[in-house]
């Protein structure tokens, strides 16, 4: 005969709901909720459905998934068959190497985790596939303009040290933290596995949490800051501009490479990955530009927002460092807005009053959803202007200073004790 008991051990989902503390309950169900939130956003197109659908999916089933199995005695008998990425953290070499065996062989993705996300591989992949895409000229078209606009929008990265610091994070805690200002996952995820590994998991998931709900939000700020006369500011075309070649983009792109490799070496795989995908775009090999801009690219977002939501469990999310990183990553971002929609007044001024300073907001480097904002944001005030090209200058120079930034941060707290 078929007990209740017996039926409760079958389903092994529900009673280990019930089995922990009331907050931790909730907060599978909460997370649960906010995966089909994040899913639902996704499909609208209000969010980055390449991110947002599988890292949904992954948050609202590791939830679900949980049972009383826990093969390294980490979450007291409660885990998963999905990753363990405490999985070999301890200070013991040999117990580090027998835990990492054991638990590659039971939960299904953590060969993922383990050999492409926690050592930043899939970010070179994600950065090589959008530097395929990235066209450089539109930065030589305005590289003054783009450059200052760009630095002006690391102001939540550098603002955000100090902050985070006063929060009680170490100096290299607050500068892994501080990255979320740059707007750029992979350079996120680089940082936070050089200088704080111990909080690369919660610093990756509210990363890309607020990449993609913080965008939202940006055209809220640019109507708040930018009044509507100014975002109506139709922009023509640089007086005399020529056309470059596509052999000149390509020695731009590769002497850019060798430099800041050379003056930052600890950023040179992030810098390599994104200059190598450039140089492939303009050198004319369509076969490795359909690869790079394909498959691995869309392979790679497709694992990274799988691993960001498997990531999303409970345990990480209730953790206590999670709710100042949750503020902070916010802050670093909303500042980082206000800065770049600074700079973007500075060349409205600069400039004779030529430059729209809804480009600024561009200066925020995720490539190109903030250059797709900044065009957004002024066609709807005048359908004629045209922004575009600007915004995308303003976009891939951000990457590039935030590939600078990383470099320089990296460099100096590396070897830093705390």
């Amino acid at each position: 005969m078929i007990s209740w008991q017996s039926i409760l051990d079958i389903f092994e989902g529900v009673t280990s709901l019930f089995a922990v503390h009331p907050k931790f309950a909730l907060a599978r169900l909460g997370l649960i909720a906010l995966g089909f939130l994040l899913m639902y956003l996704g499909r609208k197109g209000v969010l980055e459905a390449l991110i947002m659908i599988p890292m949904g999916l992954g948050m609202a089933t590791i939830n679900a998934a949980v049972m009383f199995f826990d093969p390294l005695n980490l979450h007291n008998g409660i885990g998963t068959l999905f990753v363990e990425p405490q999985a070999g953290a301890t200070a013991d070499a040999v117990r580090n190497a027998a835990d990492l065996m054991t638990i590659l062989q039971i939960d299904w993705l953590q060969p993922i985790y383990t050999l492409t996300f926690s050592n930043g591989l899939i970010a070179c992949f994600v950065f090589m596939g959008i530097g395929s895409l990235l066209d450089i000229g539109f930065v030589l078209a305005r590289p003054y303009t783009s450059m200052i606009i760009a630095l002006c929008a690391e102001l939540g990265t550098v603002l955000t040290i100090p902050i985070a610091t006063a929060f009680g994070f170490t100096t290299k805690q607050a500068a892994a933290i501080a990255m979320v200002g740059g707007a750029d996952g992979p350079m996120v995820l680089f940082t936070s596995l050089k200088l704080a590994p111990e909080l690369f998991v919660p610093i990756a998931v509210v990363a890309y949490l607020y990449l993609g709900l913080t965008y939202g939000g940006y055209p809220y700020l640019v109507r708040a800051l930018i009044p509507k006369d100014l975002r109506a500011l139709p922009m023509l075309p640089p007086k005399n501009q020529r056309e470059y070649t596509s052999f000149e983009k390509m020695i731009v792109a590769a002497i850019s490479c060798v430099v800041l490799s050379f003056l930052l070496p600890v950023a040179a795989p992030l810098i390599f990955s994104l200059f190598l995908g450039i140089v492939i775009r303009e050198s004319g090999l369509k076969a490795f530009q359909d690869l790079i801009s394909g498959p691995v690219l869309y392979c790679s977002t497709l694992l990274l927002g799988l691993m960001l939501g498997i990531l999303c469990d409970a345990n990480t999310i209730m953790d206590p460092k999670i709710l100042p990183l949750l503020l902070l990553g916010c802050a670093a971002l909303l500042l980082s807005g206000i800065g770049g929609i600074l700079g973007g007044y500075l060349m409205y001024f600069l400039s004779g009053k030529k430059v729209n300073p809804v480009v600024g907001i561009a200066g925020v480097s995720c490539v190109p959803t903030t250059a797709k904002v900044a065009q957004k944001i002024v066609s709807k005030d005048n359908p004629s202007a045209m922004i575009m090209p600007a915004a995308l200058g303003a976009n891939i120079s951000g990457v590039v200073t935030t590939a600078i930034i990383t470099g320089v941060v990296c460099s100096l707290l590396g070897k830093v004790a705390q």
